[in-house]
């Protein structure tokens, strides 16, 4: 098979592969990079790998990316040396031929091969509280198990990746420029960003004066970054670790409360129905204390409410300023898609509003 002017059995035998190619093809649902399922037969057995092109359009330097992905799978693989099953419940990277954790092809493209965690799976949108517990559950385990990484710290591979007033003032930027002469046709969606600018900078500017601590994050934890075991339902692993680095627990337990307690699916067209279950809130409030409770400071545990709005805002308003920016970043699939994104988001952030009360009053009986 070929991606492109790309072959993926030649970028096969970079790895440390064995046995014979058999077939690979498209895989997942991500928005950045490219993803691929390759099949080898091995001793007459068919075995799946994950390979990955890694976006060098967002991720700038895969080298330091791939670096920190190494330092965290292993750091939990040693914490899961006697666990049964623990090839399922860490990502396995599968060294180059060389001993690196990716490769650089011909074309200038990094690439890196994982175990393919089989009997498993992600799911896009939750289908129940039990799915978003086990989820949040499995969160807050990987962040316990990574409190203790020794130094120095991750590298950041996304700069302000969770930094809603830098996202805010680049929203702002691209408003101006309208260089796709979009804004008029948006009027409300930009009036809905504007009129909560003022919550932007509440998170940020608690760390900066030493309110909240900085730790190491997955800073991506949406329901699909999870894979659920096919027969018990269990979180057994967390996946897609390129942003994982120093940042705020609030940003990854709000990132939850975004995926997983909406049943629309994120590009859903008609955001009427786009509504925050409570039951799935307090699902995610139980999983992720069951493994962080004694770990969070008080001004955490306060903001885990307000979390939910302000990742689902910044994320609304990143597909807003995408879109008025020409679809630059995410991957689009048809016309007006981070569009409907934006309005999706937006929606939901109503919805938490409409809530809230109710979810600070559940985490205060929670602690």
């Amino acid at each position: 098979m070929k991606n492109g002017k790309t072959d993926i059995k030649a970028v096969g035998r970079a790895f440390q592969i064995y046995g014979n190619y058999v077939e690979a093809s498209e895989y997942g649902s991500g928005h950045i990079n490219d993803t691929y399922c390759v099949v080898y037969n091995q001793a007459g057995s068919n075995v799946r790998y994950i390979f990955q092109r890694i976006n060098k359009n967002i991720f700038k330097d895969p080298v330091a990316l791939m670096e920190n992905i190494k330092r965290v799978t292993s750091h939990i693989a040693g914490k899961m040396i006697d666990t049964p099953d623990m090839f399922r419940r860490v990502l396995n990277l599968v060294p180059a031929r060389d001993g690196a954790p990716c490769i650089l092809d011909d074309s200038g493209n990094f690439w890196r091969v994982y175990l393919f965690i089989e009997k498993a799976r992600t799911y896009d949108y939750v289908k129940s509280p039990a799915q978003a517990f086990e989820a949040a559950k499995a969160f807050g385990m990987f962040q316990r198990m990574l409190a203790d990484l020794p130094l120095p710290p991750l590298h950041e591979t996304i700069l302000d990746f969770h930094h809603t007033p830098a996202r805010f003032v680049a929203f702002e930027k691209v408003l101006e420029a309208d260089k796709c002469n979009r804004a008029l046709s948006v009027k409300s969606e930009i009036d809905f960003a504007l009129a909560r600018k003022s919550i932007s900078g509440l998170l940020v500017d608690m760390l900066a004066r030493g309110a909240l601590p900085l730790r190491v994050t997955h800073n991506d934890t949406k329901l699909n970054n999870v894979m659920l075991d096919d027969v018990t339902g269990e979180g057994i692993c967390v996946i897609d670790l390129d942003t994982v680095m120093p940042g705020l627990t609030l940003y990854d337990f709000g990132d939850m409360v975004r995926t997983m307690t909406c049943l629309a699916a994120e590009d859903e067209r008609d955001s009427s129905g786009v509504h925050m279950n409570l039951p799935f809130f307090e699902a995610i409030v139980k999983g992720y204390l069951l493994n962080m409770a004694d770990m969070l400071g008080t001004s955490e545990m306060e903001l885990l409410a307000f979390s939910g709005k302000l990742i689902t805002f910044e994320i609304g308003l990143r597909f807003l300023t995408d879109y008025l920016a020409g679809d630059v970043y995410f991957k689009v699939h048809r016309e007006g898609h981070n569009l409907d994104r934006c309005r999706r988001q937006f929606r939901l952030v109503e919805s938490i509003e409409e809530q809230e009360e109710k979810m600070m009053e559940f985490v205060r009986l929670s602690l």
